[in-house]
Parts: C-alpha cells; sequence; structure tokens
C-alpha cells in the first residue's frame, strides 16, 4: 500500500518536472527570441543614426537628409511606405518634404481625387507630393495639433479602401514642434503594437535632432555666403569712394568714412569739373547697411553725370533729385550737402539738401560759421517744392580757412550716459585742429568722437571731410 502511494507521488512529481523543463526551455527559446528582436531594433537604430551623422559629414542636401529620415525609419518599423512634414517658416502649415511612392494618404483627400486614385495610384501620390497639410484635418494635422504619438487605424485614412495601419508621430525639438514624421505598413501586415510605438518615439526623436542640426548648418552656411557677399560689397563700395585726397591748386583736402555695418550709407566725392573748379559732395542715406549702399551707389552715379552739367551747386541738385526721386521708396532719402570751389577766384559755392549744415572755420577770428542755406532732403518731393526751396550760398575762403563737412553720426553719437556728442564738441574739435590743416582736422575730429564714446565709432556710419585753404 504505501509502496503504491510513493511510486505515485514519484510518478507526479516526475510529470511536475517535466512539465517545467518543458516550460523554462519553451521561455528560455521565447526570451531568445525577444532578445534576438531587441538586438536587432538596436541595430536598426544604431544603423539609423550612423547613416544620420555620415549624411551631416559628407555634407548632405536637404532633400537627401529629409528621404534618409523617412526610409530609414519605414525600414527599421519594418513598414511599407512613409512620409516626412516639416513646418513653414510661420508655422501656418506643414509641407510635404518627402513621402515614399503608393503612400496612404496622410491627408485629407478630395473626393474627384479619390475617384481618379481607385483605378491610379499616381493622381494619389501626386496630390500628396504637393498638398500641405493644415493643423486639425487628415492624421498629419491632427497629429500636428495635439502634439501627440499614436497608433492610427486603417479606417482613419481618407481613403475608404485603405487597409493600412501607421504609426504617426510629431518631430519635436526644444519644446517645438519640427515636423511630423509617418510610417505605414501594408495592407496585409501585423498591425503596430505599443512595442513598435516605442521605437518609434526614438526614431522621432533622433530625426528631429537632426533636423534642427540641419537648420543650423544651413542658417551657419547662409551666414557664411552672405558675409563673403558683404565682403565683396564692401570692396565695391571702397573702389566708388576716393582713395586718395584730390590735388586742387590752393587747397588741402582729408577725409575719413567709418561703417557701422560691413557697407555704409554714406557717401561723399570729389567730383573734378574744370582745371580750376572741383565738386565735393558729401551724403547720408536715410538707414544703414545694403540697402543704404545700393542707393548710394545710384547716387553717386547721378550725381557725377548731372554736376557737369551746371556752373550752380543748386542746379545741380535739383537735377539729382529729378533724376533720384522716382527710384527711391517712401520711407527713404538722402541728405547731402554739394560745394564746388573755384581756385582761380578762391570762391566756393554751396548748396544743401537737408544735410547737417558744415563749418566754416575763419583763421582770421578763430571762430566757426555755420554754412545752411535752405534745402531739403533729395527724394521727398518730384521738384515742385524742392525746386523752390533749394537755394545757393557763396562765400570767400582766405588762408587757412577750414570747411569741415560731416554726416550726423559724428554728432549723434552717444556716451554711456546717453549723451550725444554734439556740434558745439565738434565746434571746439574743429577750432582747436584747423590750425594744423586738413588732415589734422579729421584724425583730431575722429579721435575726440572715440574718446567721448568710448567705442570704435560703430553706433552710426561716420564721415568726414576737411578742406582747407592754402
Amino acid at each position: 500500500m504505501w509502496t503504491f502511494i510513493n511510486l505515485a507521488l514519484f510518478v507526479a512529481a516526475l510529470a511536475a518536472l517535466v512539465c517545467f523543463m518543458v516550460r523554462a526551455r519553451k521561455n528560455s527559446r521565447e526570451l531568445e527570441r525577444r532578445l534576438s528582436e531587441l538586438e536587432q531594433e538596436e541595430d536598426h537604430v544604431f544603423d539609423f543614426l550612423h547613416g544620420i551623422g555620415a549624411a551631416f559629414s559628407e555634407g548632405v542636401r536637404s532633400s537627401e537628409l529629409h528621404r534618409l529620415l523617412v526610409e530609414s525609419a519605414v525600414r527599421i518599423m519594418d513598414g511599407a511606405a512613409g512620409a516626412l512634414y516639416l513646418a513653414n517658416k510661420d508655422c501656418t502649415t506643414l509641407t510635404p518634404s518627402f513621402i515614399t511612392q503608393a503612400c496612404p494618404p496622410f491627408v485629407t483627400i478630395p473626393e474627384h481625387i479619390q475617384s481618379q486614385a481607385t483605378n491610379k495610384q499616381a493622381s494619389l501620390d501626386s496630390f500628396q507630393q504637393l498638398q500641405p497639410a493644415v493643423s486639425g484635418e487628415g492624421l498629419i494635422g491632427e497629429c500636428w495639433l495635439s502634439g501627440q504619438f499614436r497608433i492610427a487605424s486603417g479606417q482613419e485614412f481618407s481613403t475608404a479602401t485603405s487597409n493600412n495601419s501607421a504609426i504617426v508621430g510629431p518631430l519635436i525639438y526644444r519644446h517645438k514642434i519640427l515636423g511630423v514624421l509617418a510610417v505605414a505598413n501594408g495592407e496585409e501586415s501585423v498591425p503596430f503594437s505599443d512595442a513598435d510605438l516605442k521605437v518609434f518615439r526614438a526614431i522621432a526623436e533622433q530625426s528631429a535632432f537632426a533636423l534642427y542640426n540641419e537648420a543650423i548648418y544651413f542658417e551657419a552656411g547662409e551666414k557664411k555666403l552672405l558675409d563673403r557677399d558683404l565682403e565683396i560689397a564692401r570692396d565695391i563700395q571702397r573702389i566708388l569712394l576716393p582713395s586718395e585726397a584730390p590735388v586742387f591748386d590752393g587747397y588741402g583736402f582729408s577725409a575719413l568714412s567709418i561703417a557701422a555695418r560691413h557697407v555704409s550709407g554714406d557717401y561723399f566725392d570729389y567730383i573734378p569739373l574744370t582745371s580750376n573748379r572741383l565738386g565735393v559732395a558729401i551724403a547720408d542715406v536715410s538707414g544703414k547697411g545694403i540697402p543704404a549702399s545700393l542707393i548710394t551707389a545710384m547716387c553717386r552715379g547721378v550725381l557725377r553725370r548731372e554736376a557737369i552739367e551746371s556752373p550752380l551747386a543748386s542746379d545741380v541738385l535739383r537735377r539729382v533729385n529729378r533724376q533720384l526721386y522716382p527710384d527711391i521708396k517712401e520711407d527713404m532719402f538722402i541728405s547731402m550737402a554739394y560745394l564746388i570751389l573755384d581756385s582761380t577766384s578762391g570762391r566756393v559755392e554751396m548748396a544743401r539738401a537737408g544735410h547737417d549744415a558744415p563749418l566754416l572755420y575763419r583763421a582770421a577770428t578763430g571762430q566757426v560759421e555755420k554754412l545752411s542755406p535752405k534745402g531739403m532732403a533729395l527724394g521727398i518731393d518730384s521738384g515742385e517744392v524742392f525746386n523752390r526751396v533749394c537755394t545757393d550760398l557763396s562765400f570767400e575762403m582766405e588762408t587757412g580757412d577750414c570747411i569741415l563737412l560731416y554726416t550726423d553720426g559724428a554728432t549723434e553719437s552717444l556716451n554711456h550716459q546717453g549723451l550725444e556728442y554734439g556740434v558745439e564738441r565738434l565746434i571746439e574739435a574743429l577750432q582747436s585742429a584747423a590750425p594744423q590743416g586738413a588732415t589734422q582736422v579729421v584724425n583730431y575730429v575722429a579721435e575726440e568722437v572715440r574718446n567721448f564714446t568710448g567705442t570704435d565709432l560703430k553706433h552710426d556710419d561716420i564721415t568726414l571731410i576737411a578742406i582747407s585753404k592754402k
């Protein structure tokens, strides 16, 4: 009796042990399979990261990077198709950047396109390549609006015949949605799982990082090209400005022009008229940078052409205004002072178009006069008012006298307390340096302004011209 019971217990225990071993072996095989899958997914993700790194190191174009992101995501997720939509600059729509062929519709498809696409996939592909996604519409628009990852069933696609499922997720970097990535599986494939969603999140995070870096590299490249263009523009502007003082009997000249940016809106020129007559111009275009520099180049050409047509300074400015007015924007204008020196008579004819009044140092008295004939800025009026108010001023220069022409960048330079350098300080600087001649005047004034502001004279464009009578 006891022997039979013991035998039965032994058999039961043996059976239990066999079942346990079978289960353990089965679980072991399942663990090995799962581990193999995880290792495979890990390899896919590392391949994805390696591909992105290689793309950046080779300087891949944006279109190629976008294709790489989509095709890599499709391959890793074992999908059939994919799409990448990126936000435009003002973040009003998402633009399709890359969509694989035969991709199910992630955006809303009009009925007439659906009817064509039933028998003609090309119609659907063509529409998707051009149609931006709108916030809240279609799977892409809904994902953009919610900012959430999700698995979508085939019934959620725009075309009722679609049996695909898809994973859709936002590409977020630094709390900003750069776009939306989507991957669809085949119509006969197993639907995506929560485990697939975890892998897709990792892909989306790395894709967002890649897109952000692409934007940074693009901006850096654009800035490099822009800097190069600005350097060329600055070199061209240097060519347009006088490189040295003119040789003109009885007079000494010195000039300095400093741009607040790469290029300047200030302009000055020496224009030979006859053997004994020389035109001197200084001008300041409203604003700074490239727009102002383009206007100065245009102004130079017009002034040089019109200067030889009339002996009167005011008439030259009238001609220049008539030529420039049609081509200057309403919010821009040019201030100018134009002088004609006559070495035979010693007289100076001057007209002013809204420019700061030049300063005349009289050696005999040590006093400074403001030269301020009436006139309004160029480009504001077509000529009806400009021609009437623009007048000439005629005066003689004696030995030791000195004229200082300047742009408002000098007088409006600010110090650390917010105070302007001002005209009074400029007059004092002129009185101190004028007895030493034109070169000393320009050097001394520039140094005084620099000392006053405590900067490298970059607040605004600054131009100085000194003309001394020997």
